[in-house]
């Protein structure tokens, strides 16, 4: 079918969000939908939305607003919002802002098309519910060509670990683990559109269990072993991970695998076990610690990335501290922290609160470790050598743009047929951000 009408996405939020905005173009390409980036030539706009940031309802409510000339001056523009503001909000989102209409959840946006079709026959449709289908089912597949050489794969959905602070298990609901068969066919098709590269996406990726096709309920580590053996698939990495579901054939996938690059994302929030309780983590620092000698055992290479909330309900300067120690022990090469805010209907939202200024002075402190840190290992990198995913073309004539084993960003000067390929670089100079690099 030729394409007439134009789809605007726009994605919030963690990498989930941004392979679930990829499926539901998909799904309205089989419809006719081409994606534009152009909001003011879009037939159909979708707000994939996340629920974990501060204030996460209010800015969807606000870029809504900004929607309402489009739609004043397009009576026929329709207008969505998805992912997990919507599974949270749900009508709420259709009292609030009448100009929306449709709102569909994380798990029912394969019904899409189906609720388009409710509104041209001028209802709104709502669908937020959970079902058991697997919606992976139920999208078209494509064959042609990627649109990049790396590409994002869900093999789990949900969570069961309830901490205080988060909302993934009300908005995502419970673990589900897709069947390694249909993951493996998936990542063989990726590959035979030209990706080389693929992340495995959970909201608590190790934790999988899916059903194997021998039978048996296959680990994270058995699915990326059966990737390994796909011709052509020349990376494979995964994330978001729990420390408590890293294990022992996972760990040593890590020093065993060639295709499973040297970076694992681990988050540990805080370093206080008082603090740690409370979120409701089910581990301490100690462990925490121990496992990431064991990683690194297994992988000495390992970089290592990890999120912080500071100001969790409760923490003392001596909690704080405690992080601090463990951020200084176990030396990041990139992490994310944030100050704490409560999420509605989480355990920790009715607890007080730390005051907002020594919260914020302490994520200053915090975000000055964690990236002096950084830096080290972004200066490490001078004079070594590592291969490096080409993905586009850079700023400069004749420069290409990449990812390192590291899933660093290198620039280097490189013909444009390396774009999509893997090839070996030598680091000439670092950047807070990026490396510079010259081919090998």
């Amino acid at each position: 079918m030729t394409a007439t009408k134009k789809l605007h996405i726009k994605t919030y939020g963690c990498q989930m969000n941004v392979y679930d905005s990829e499926r539901m173009a998909e799904a309205m390409a089989a419809e006719g939908y081409e994606t534009t980036a152009d909001a003011g030539e879009a037939d159909l706009i979708l707000l994939n939305t996340c629920h974990i940031r501060e204030k996460a309802a209010e800015k969807v409510y606000s870029d809504l607003g900004r929607l309402r000339p489009l739609k004043d001056a397009k009576p026929d523009l329709r207008i969505g919002v998805a992912g997990c503001v919507a599974q949270a909000e749900g009508g709420e989102i259709m009292a609030r802002q009448p100009l929306v209409d449709l709102v569909v959840g994380p798990q029912t946006y394969h019904r899409l098309p189906a609720m388009l079709a409710r509104v041209a026959a001028g209802e709104k449709a709502l669908d937020t519910e959970m079902p058991e289908e697997d919606k992976f089912d139920h999208l078209p597949k494509l064959r042609t060509p990627a649109a990049k050489p790396s590409a994002f794969l869900t093999v789990q959905e949900g969570c069961d670990k309830f901490c205080a602070f988060c909302v993934v298990p009300y908005t995502r609901g419970a673990e589900v683990s897709r069947p390694a068969a249909r993951l493996i066919s998936e990542a063989q098709a990726l590959v035979d559109r030209g990706v080389r590269e693929i992340t495995l996406l959970g909201q608590n990726v190790n934790a999988y269990h899916g059903a194997g096709p021998d039978g048996r309920t296959w680990s994270l580590a058995d699915l990326i072993w059966a990737l390994d053996g796909i011709e052509g698939l020349e990376r494979i990495r995964f994330t978001t991970s729990h420390p408590n579901d890293m294990s022992d054939d996972l760990i040593a996938a890590h020093g065993a695998c060639a295709k499973l690059m040297p970076y694992l994302h681990l988050p540990v929030q805080s370093g206080s076990d008082r603090i740690l309780r409370a979120m409701n983590r089910k581990h301490g620092a100690a462990d925490y610690v121990e496992l990431i000698d064991r990683l690194r055992i297994a992988r000495p290479d390992l970089a290592l990335s990890g999120d912080f909330i500071v100001g969790f309900p409760g923490e003392t300067e001596a909690d704080f501290e405690a992080t601090l120690d463990l951020v200084r022990r176990v030396r990041y090469a990139a992490a994310y922290s944030f100050r704490y805010s409560p999420r509605p209907g989480t355990p920790a939202a009715e607890r007080a609160e730390v005051p907002q200024e020594v919260a914020v002075e302490r994520l200053h402190r915090l975000q000055a470790l964690l990236t002096e840190q950084q830096q080290a290992a972004q200066a490490a990198m001078v004079g070594r050598e590592t291969n490096v995913l080409f993905e586009k073309a850079g700023r400069l004539p004749g420069q290409l743009v990449g990812k390192s084993d590291y899933l660093q960003a290198v620039h280097a000067d490189a013909p444009e047929a390396l774009v999509g390929r893997v090839a070996r670089v030598r680091v000439v100079a670092a950047k807070a951000n990026s490396l510079a690099a010259e081919l090998v």
